[in-house]
C-alpha cells in the first residue's frame, strides 16, 4: 500500500474508532505523521522511538491532548544532557489547531522557522532553543496575539525583530539572545513583559524613554551596538532585579535613582557613559560594574556599601571617601577595583592588612598606591599615572 494512502486508510480506521483508543482529529493525526517524517533522533536518543501511528498518538512522548486536539508538543527528551533531535521544522505544525504550547530541546534542528506557525492562534508558548535554527523571524509571529513567552535563542536567526512581535498584548518573557540579529529593538507594548534578553547579537540604533515598560524586571542588551542616552528610559524601570548594558556603544548619564531599585546584579560596563555617578541613598546592589566608561566626579560614599564594585578604567578624581576604607578593612567590600582614574588619594595606614577575602587596586591614579592586594593583569604593571595627565585632569 502507497504511504499516502496508508495514512488515509490509519485515519479511516481512526475515524470509525477500530483501532480501541480515542478518535484524534484526523488533521491533527496527519500533521503529527508529517512532523515525525521531517524529525530524527540524534545518536543516543530515542525520544521518537514510541512514535508509532498504529498507536494512540495521544500517547506519545511528548504529545499532550485535550478531546481530540493536541494542546501541547514538548519534542526531545527533556533531561539535561540528552542529545535531541536533528530535521527541518515542517508546515505541518500550523495543522495543530489547538496548540498552546511548542517546545523543542537542545539539539541540531536546521532550515527556517515555519511560517505557518502564525497560524497558531491559541499559542502561548514557543520555545525552540540551542538548535540551528536559521532565517528571519517571521513578521507574521505577530498574528499570536495570546503568545507568553518566546524563546529562540542560541540559534542562527538573521534579519531584524520584527515590529509586529512588540505589539503581542501578552507578552511576559522575549527571549532571542545569541542570534545574528540586526536593526533596532523594537517598541513593546505589552504592560506585562517582565524579562527581556536581546544578548549577543548586533542591533544598533537608539531606544526611546518609552520603549520598554515599567513592568520589567529582568533587561539584558549586552554585545550589541546599541548607542544614545538611556537615562529617561532607565528612570522608569523602577521593577528591574536584572540589569545588563554592557559592551554597547551608550551614552551619557546613568541615573541617580537606578541604584534605588531592586537590582542584585548591574552590568553597565564598557559603554560610553559620561558624567557623574550620584546614587540618592546607600546602594544595596551586590554587584556593580561602570568601568570602562567616562565616567566622572568624586566617588559617592553611597557605594561604600556595594559587596563587589568595578570603578576602573573611567575618569574619577578626588580622594576615594573614607567609607570605603573602613569596609575594606572589616571585609564587607569584597572587591573594590578603582585602578585607571584620576584619584588623588586614600586615607588608610600603609601598614594596615587588607582581609584575605577581599581585593582593592588602585594602580594608576594620581597617587601612589599606599596598599593594594594583587591587582587584575589588565591593570597593567605601572603605579602611577604619569604627572603631566594629572595635572591636565586637574
Amino acid at each position: 500500500m502507497h504511504v499516502g494512502s496508508h495514512a488515509l486508510f490509519l485515519v479511516a480506521l481512526f475515524q470509525c474508532g477500530f483501532l480501541g483508543f480515542a478518535i484524534l482529529d484526523p488533521v491533527d493525526f496527519l500533521a503529527l505523521q508529517s512532523i515525525r517524517k521531517s524529525l530524527h533522533d540524534l545518536p543516543g536518543s530515542y525520544f521518537l522511538a514510541s512514535w508509532d501511528f498504529t498507536s494512540d498518538p495521544c500517547n506519545f512522548a511528548g504529545v499532550y491532548c485535550e478531546s481530540n486536539k493536541v494542546v501541547a508538543l514538548n519534542l526531545g527528551d527533556p533531561r539535561a544532557g540528552s542529545p535531541g533531535l536533528t530535521g527541518r521544522l515542517d508546515s505541518a505544525f500550523g495543522k495543530l489547531s489547538a496548540l498552546v504550547e511548542l517546545s523543542i530541546v537542545p539539539g541540531r534542528i536546521y532550515g527556517p522557522l515555519p511560517v505557518s506557525i502564525s497560524q497558531l492562534k491559541g499559542l502561548r508558548f514557543l520555545a525552540i532553543s540551542r538548535n540551528f535554527i536559521s532565517g528571519n523571524i517571521p513578521v507574521t509571529l505577530g498574528q499570536l496575539r495570546r503568545l507568553k513567552t518566546l524563546d529562540l535563542s542560541y540559534n542562527q536567526l538573521t534579519g531584524g525583530i520584527p515590529r509586529s512581535i512588540g505589539t503581542l498584548p501578552e507578552l511576559t518573557n522575549v527571549i532571542l539572545c545569541h542570534n545574528r540579529l540586526s536593526g533596532s529593538v523594537p517598541l513593546f507594548r505589552s504592560q506585562v513583559l517582565s524579562r527581556l534578553d536581546l544578548k549577543h547579537n548586533a542591533l544598533s540604533g537608539t531606544l526611546a524613554p518609552n520603549s520598554l515598560p515599567a513592568s520589567l524586571q529582568s533587561l539584558s542588551l549586552s554585545w550589541n551596538q546599541l548607542t544614545g542616552p538611556v537615562d529617561r528610559l532607565l528612570s522608569r524601570l523602577n521593577k528591574l532585579n536584572y540589569l545588563d548594558l554592557s559592551l554597547n556603544r551608550f551614552t551619557g548619564p546613568i541615573p541617580g535613582r537606578l541604584f534605588s531599585f531592586p537590582i542584585t546584579n548591574l552590568q553597565l560596563e564598557r559603554n560610553l557613559f559620561s558624567g557623574p555617578v550620584q546614587p540618592i541613598d546607600q546602594v544595596t546592589i551586590p554587584t556593580v560594574d561602570l568601568s570602562h566608561n567616562r565616567l566622572s566626579g568624586h566617588l559617592s560614599a553611597m557605594l561604600s556599601t556595594v559587596q563587589s564594585l568595578y570603578l576602573n578604567d573611567n575618569q574619577f578624581t578626588g580622594k576615594v571617601p573614607a567609607s570605603f576604607v573602613d569596609r575594606i578593612l572589616s571585609a564587607s567590600i569584597r572587591i573594590l577595583y578603582l585602578q585607571h582614574n584620576y584619584l588623588t588619594g586614600i586615607e588608610i595606614n600603609p601598614t594596615a592588612e587588607v582581609p584575605l577575602r577581599s581585593s582593592i587596586c588602585l594602580q594608576y591614579n594620581c597617587m601612589v598606591p599606599p596598599v593594594q592586594t594583587a591587582c587584575p593583569l589588565k591593570a597593567g604593571k605601572v603605579k602611577t599615572r604619569p604627572t603631566a595627565q594629572c595635572q591636565r585632569k586637574g
